[in-house]
Order: C-alpha cells, then sequence, then structure tokens
C-alpha cells in the first residue's frame, strides 16, 4: 500500500492537514475513493490525485503553490514529495493525495508504478510549449488510458502568466509558433474525452485552486457515458 507522510506537510493556513505518524491507503470496494485509516482507528475517505506531463511545464511548481500558497523562487526538485491535503466537501472531510510524477523518458517505465488506484489524473501542458500540448494527444493521454482506462482525467494548461511575456512570446514567434488559447485547450479537451479543460498560473495563482477543486468533483462524480472507476491494475 502507498504510504503517505503527515509530518512532511507543509504549514498552510487556508487548510488543515491530515495529522498523525503514518496514514495506510487501502481500497475500498463500497466506494470510488479509497479510505485512509489513521493510527487511532478513525476512517476517511481519500481521493489519489496524480499529475502528468512533459518535463519543465511547470507540474511541480503547480503543486508546491497550492499546498504552501507560495510559488517556489529557489530550488524545485524535479519530482515533488507526495503530500495529502484535507479538504472538506459537503460538510465531510476528504483527504486529497497529490502524486507528482516525472516527465522524461528516463522515467517511462518507472512512472506507472504510481498509477494504481488513481482516482482523477490532471494531465499538464504549458499554454507556452507548443510540444507539450502536442504531446498531450500523441504521449501522456495514451499512457494513462493504457494503464487506467477508466479513470477520468482534466486537462490543464500551466503558466498562463507567460502568455502575455514578450520574451517568450516573442521566442516562439522566431520558430513560428505561438502560446496555446483556451479554445485550442477545450477543443482538445473534448477531442480526448477529459472532463474539462482548465488553466491556471502556479506563479499568480490565477485559477489554480479551481484545477484542484474541478479535480475532486470529477473523482467523485465520473462522468458517464463511459462510466469511469478507480485505476485498479497496471
Amino acid at each position: 500500500a502507498c504510504v503517505l507522510q503527515p509530518n512532511h506537510l507543509p504549514a498552510y493556513s487556508s487548510r488543515s492537514f491530515t495529522q498523525g505518524s503514518k496514514l495506510w491507503l487501502s481500497p475500498d470496494s463500497d466506494s470510488h475513493c479509497s479510505r485512509i485509516l489513521s493510527r487511532d482507528q478513525s476512517i476517511m475517505q481519500t481521493i489519489k490525485c496524480v499529475v502528468v506531463g512533459d518535463g519543465a511545464v511547470g507540474k511541480t511548481c503547480l503543486l508546491i503553490s497550492y499546498t504552501t500558497n507560495k510559488f517556489p523562487s529557489e530550488y524545485v526538485p524535479t519530482v515533488f514529495d507526495n503530500y495529502a491535503v484535507t479538504v472538506m466537501i459537503g460538510g465531510e472531510p476528504y483527504t486529497l493525495g497529490l502524486f507528482d510524477t516525472a516527465g522524461q523518458e528516463d522515467y517511462d517505465r518507472l512512472r506507472p508504478l504510481s498509477y494504481p488506484q488513481t482516482d482523477v489524473f490532471l494531465v499538464c501542458f504549458s499554454v507556452v510549449s507548443p510540444s507539450s500540448f502536442e504531446n498531450v494527444k500523441e504521449k501522456w493521454v495514451p499512457e494513462i488510458t493504457h494503464h487506467c482506462q477508466r479513470t477520468p482525467f482534466l486537462l490543464v494548461g500551466t503558466q498562463i502568466d507567460l502568455r502575455d511575456d514578450a520574451t517568450t512570446v516573442e521566442k516562439l514567434a522566431k520558430n513560428k509558433q505561438k502560446p496555446i488559447l483556451g479554445d485550442n485547450g477545450e477543443k482538445l479537451a473534448r477531442e480526448l474525452r477529459a472532463v474539462k479543460y482548465v488553466e491556471c498560473s502556479a506563479l499568480t495563482q490565477k485559477g489554480l485552486k479551481n484545477v484542484f477543486d474541478e479535480a475532486i468533483l470529477a473523482a467523485l462524480e465520473p462522468p458517464e457515458p463511459p462510466k469511469k472507476k478507480k485505476c485498479l491494475i497496471l
């Protein structure tokens, strides 16, 4: 079973975090979500959210900004430690488990090991990286649907603050490229049957909370048809 380390959680006044020494994730056959059994034997439903996408599209910054309420200004690790955040939904507490992945090809064989029991995927691309947008269709959606065919996923455009950055736009123009617009993201989301398209900036936090709110909704109320379920096996 996966083990989350609550003592690694950052302090964040806007959200309450799980407390205790360790939390064990175990499958729950009676509901869509897994359940967490803590040391005091109390049970809380958990939602496992796995983030995938090309390297350098801002996946780790996305998670750090969301969980610490600030953008990492110094060292950004290649892979973010797995964190758990307690969120209130309909008056009941849920644990949102956030799992980062490495997008580089070197990790292609190891990355799927984090997929079992996933409730929802966030498939990320940078709106100022056309190649990462293309890889959503060419690599990432095929990969997650191969391993977790019926698990819902959201398409997430990152780094939207750079759409209007003169240096970034100029660099793209030299390669006869331009930033990916929201309409492009929505069109691809429909084509790939994503739950929906959302976009955000980890730097300014514009749209950031909405990304995870929508992920939670997708996990709790997976779209039909086709009926989607948690990823159970590789």
